[in-house]
């Protein structure tokens, strides 16, 4: 799979397949690593959305906002502690529901076979679970990545609750995505906990033991461990 941020251009508008794949394609841009190219990152999304109606495009927005105004060093740093130092922040979905079982890998191997059927190959070197690639996924086959999207929508949800309770700018990012899931969301934090904890209770480790794990360690962060 090409890890090339083509799914959203300058000038891109959605037309009649509506909003979800162009918030869908921004989150997985702005979610992913702050790396060397991200100074492009949220330009390109305020290109993109700009003019675009719906109660999602300002949350990004006011991401891009915050994200443009901080050192991109402080930015990296952030992301570190946001999402590889915590257990309850976690990126990849199947740790929420799965934890460190024997059940995940399973999980793992029915999200790439998705990708598969749809001939989306994931890179070596990410696991599928990793939101960031399920969002751009989405964006680009919505229906069948929307779908995907909705089964983990408890994963997705314990972790916008845990970035809004940790005061977090990103926490602006899993709303907007939130806000284009079909269904009816989790009333609460409690509910979408309960929603997650479907593993056998002599191996569900999740939330409670284990942390999680980055399929490999951050530039700036090298202690951490897939």
């Amino acid at each position: 799979m090409s890890r090339s941020r083509s799914g959203i251009r300058s000038g891109s508008r959605t037309g009649s397949v509506g909003t979800a794949p162009v918030v869908f394609q921004a989150a997985a841009l702005l979610l992913a690593y702050p790396d060397r190219d991200w100074d492009r990152r949220p330009r390109t999304v305020r290109e993109a959305v700009a003019g675009l109606p719906g109660p999602e495009f300002p949350l990004l927005l006011s991401f891009c906002d915050q994200a443009e105004r901080e050192d991109p060093l402080a930015l990296a740093a952030r992301y570190v502690a946001t999402f590889d130092r915590s257990r309850r922040r976690c990126l990849y979905l199947t740790y929420y529901t799965d934890g460190d079982t024997r059940r995940r890998g399973a999980a793992l191997a029915r999200i790439k076979s998705v990708y598969r059927t749809h001939g989306w190959l994931p890179p070596d070197d990410e696991l599928p679970d990793f939101l960031p690639l399920m969002l751009e996924f989405a964006a680009r086959t919505p229906e069948t990545g929307t779908a995907l999207l909705t089964d983990h929508r408890a994963a997705i949800e314990v972790l916008r609750y845990a970035l809004e309770a940790h005061r977090s700018p990103y926490a602006a990012l899993l709303q907007a995505v939130c806000r284009c899931l079909p269904g009816q969301a989790p009333a609460s934090r409690e509910e979408a906990l309960r929603l997650t904890r479907t593993g056998p209770p002599t191996e569900a480790v999740g939330l409670d033991v284990l942390g999680p794990f980055p399929a490999q360690p951050r530039p700036n962060d090298e202690g951490a461990r897939r």
